[in-house]
């Protein structure tokens, strides 16, 4: 961390070296080996000093281990000295291992945009260069999908006024730093005190995420605050999502929609059917005969207006989207029936830029222009 080229820094890290906290302690609990890496799995994210990066995920049920290191360069076994001056093309970044039956890689990448400055190209707050700017490292195809997907949907949440530059990169090996930068929030929890509030961290994110500072599994809320909600969607899309709301029939955005594309949640931009499985029901509303995956919808028993119907509901926010049918048409024999106002249509030649790639092998290739 860079704390040379700010006065301040330079000033409590000297009151911290007097206050005698040793910056190499060391907890002896071999945690670098200790891990049964083929019953987890790993996750890297870089988001300029390590120390600010552990301590957050650390925090997570599920997560079994966090460490810091460097990735992303071409040196063997950097040293701290050689990645901080830049002479590497390494970055400062994490490694986190976690149990996929306890916390999920979404939820991971959740808690890392609330911990970073995305925005920011050359750095990441007083730490300044190319080996602390962000990036998230995929370690499967499945991580890469979900990267791109989770950095559209906070693009198109207009938190940031300027545009997201946080990088989706190919993970390269990683290196693990020095024993002495491991756990340094724990070991040295002073001197991290004094670097964290001097970086201006804290009061960067304070600012842009308020009182949703905290991931979603941290605080169990649920994806935006009933009040962000108010503020996000049109009085239609919150009574029809959020109040279990019905929008008239014929009388909304696509249930006359023919266009190729697929449909989104309108909360969390999870992706739920697709126009290739779209057709005229006659009844007002855009029907479809299943879901574009399974297991993206939850279905609810439903005993308003003294009937059982099945509700349908997105997985990930939670949203009412409508409900389902047996009378619909093979091969499935089901009618899904589906509010708009729940939806956002993305057209088949948006889906790379939006993040939704994964789906273009589901449309016939696009005729040449």
């Amino acid at each position: 961390m860079q704390m040379n080229n700010k006065a301040v820094l330079a000033v409590m890290f000297l009151i911290a070296v007097a206050a005698g906290v040793s910056a190499f302690t060391n907890n002896g609990d071999s945690r670098l080996d200790s891990v049964n890496r083929n019953a987890s799995e790993r996750a890297i994210f870089a988001g300029g000093c390590f120390w600010c990066m552990e301590a957050p995920f650390e925090k997570l049920d599920g997560v079994v281990q966090v460490v810091s290191g460097y990735t992303g360069g071409y040196e063997v076994d950097p040293t701290y000295g050689q990645v901080s001056a830049g002479e590497t093309n390494h970055l400062e970044a994490i490694e986190i291992i976690y149990d996929p039956d306890v916390i999920q890689y979404d939820v991971l990448l959740d808690t890392y945009w609330r911990q970073i400055d995305p925005t920011d190209g050359g750095g990441s707050f007083v730490d300044r260069g190319d080996q602390y700017r962000s990036a998230i490292f995929y370690l499967s195809p499945e991580q890469k999908i979900q990267a791109l997907e989770s950095r559209a949907e906070l693009d198109r949440s207009g938190r940031y006024q300027k545009p997201i530059v946080t990088e989706i990169l190919e993970a390269k090996t990683f290196y693990p730093a020095e024993e002495y930068h491991q756990d340094y929030s724990k070991n040295n929890p002073l001197r991290y005190s004094y670097y964290r509030h001097g970086s201006g961290r804290d009061q960067y994110l304070d600012k842009v995420w308020g009182g949703n500072r905290k991931s979603v599994a941290a605080t169990g809320e649920s994806i935006s605050s009933k009040e962000e909600l108010r503020k996000k969607l049109t009085p239609l899309q919150y009574r029809v999502t959020q109040e279990d709301g019905t929008e008239r029939a014929f009388d909304n955005e696509y249930w006359d929609n023919k266009d190729e594309g697929i449909y989104v949640d309108i909360v969390s931009g999870e992706p739920l059917f697709s126009s290739v499985d779209k057709y005229d029901s006659g009844t007002g509303w855009p029907s479809f005969i299943r879901p574009i995956d399974d297991g993206v919808v939850v279905e609810r028993e439903d005993r308003k207006f003294f009937s059982t119907r099945t509700e349908i509901r997105s997985k990930k926010a939670d949203s009412h989207l409508g409900h389902v049918f047996p009378d619909g048409p093979a091969p499935t024999g089901l009618r899904y029936c589906m509010n708009s106002a729940a939806m956002r249509f993305v057209p088949s030649d948006r889906l790379v830029d939006e993040g939704y790639g994964q789906y273009l092998n589901i449309f016939p290739a696009l005729p040449p222009g």
